[in-house]
């Protein structure tokens, strides 16, 4: 049986997140999970989906569980707050135990797969900065030994997009000489990236497929143009279970 498309009510009270339809008389055949970055909503993933305007693919935009101190808008993924002392700024990789909790155990196997009847394969990933680097652990995790997957389900997710996210000091080792089987793509800055190349060799040993792009930019960012998205929706094309095809061509940010 197909998957259906997933409602509110099909993920515990407290979680926070969007659903975006895929277009009208296209079923819902994949399911795509977005996660902002730091400081940031759901809202603005919510509106990517829309104009992504996947086919066959229902979107879901989540939020993160923990708000920013000092009552800041916004929320971040981390099980803690720790500033740089040198230069202020929040650290990213704080740990992600409650978010990766939330990812994988309430939003993706008993909401996506246990309610709604979708298999591992039909669900893919896109996480910012932050969101990438929960995106990442949560893949690893679901490959990982203490998973509680179904073997009728399986580990691979259709896969994982990271922009401007590593994989979380955190993330779970998996069993000698085993490698997570989703695939991952991987875009980053050419100069002043938070994905340095050590941070993209460690990716590569957790997960057995990974793709690169560098934008030509000075640190990281969302998508701005057609030639940074056209990686993006080619990975699309190539691992959304689609009738109608994806397509090649960028998508307008705004």
């Amino acid at each position: 049986m197909p998957g259906r498309l997933p409602t509110e009510a099909d993920f515990p009270e407290g979680v926070t997140l969007s659903i975006v339809p895929p277009p009208p008389t296209q079923p819902p055949t994949n399911v795509l999970i977005l996660l902002h970055g730091l400081g940031d909503t759901h809202l603005p993933f919510k509106t990517l989906a829309s104009q992504l305007s996947l086919p066959e693919t229902a979107c879901i935009s989540l939020r993160a569980p923990a708000p920013l101190p000092f009552e800041l808008d916004g929320f971040h993924w981390g099980d803690d707050i720790i500033f740089d002392q040198s230069t202020g700024a929040m650290d990213s990789d704080t740990g992600f135990q409650k978010s990766t909790r939330l990812l994988v155990e309430d939003v993706i196997l008993n909401g996506v797969v246990r309610k709604c009847g979708y298999k591992m394969r039909e669900i893919m990933l896109f996480g910012f900065a932050q969101g990438g680097m929960v995106a990442l652990k949560g893949a690893a995790q679901l490959a990982s030994p203490s998973s509680s997957v179904s073997s009728d389900t399986g580990d691979e997710l259709g896969g994982v997009i990271s922009i401007g996210g590593a994989l979380p000091s955190s993330a779970p080792l998996l069993e000698a000489g085993k490698k997570a089987k989703t695939p991952v793509l991987i875009c980053k800055a050419t100069s002043g990236s938070s994905v340095s190349d050590s941070a993209v060799q460690r990716i590569k040993g957790i997960f057995e497929f990974v793709e690169v792009k560098e934008w030509k930019r000075n640190g990281d960012g969302m998508m701005r143009n057609r030639e940074e998205m056209l990686p993006i929706m080619q990975f699309f094309a190539r691992r959304l279970r689609s009738r109608k095809g994806v397509p090649q061509g960028a998508v307008e940010i705004g």
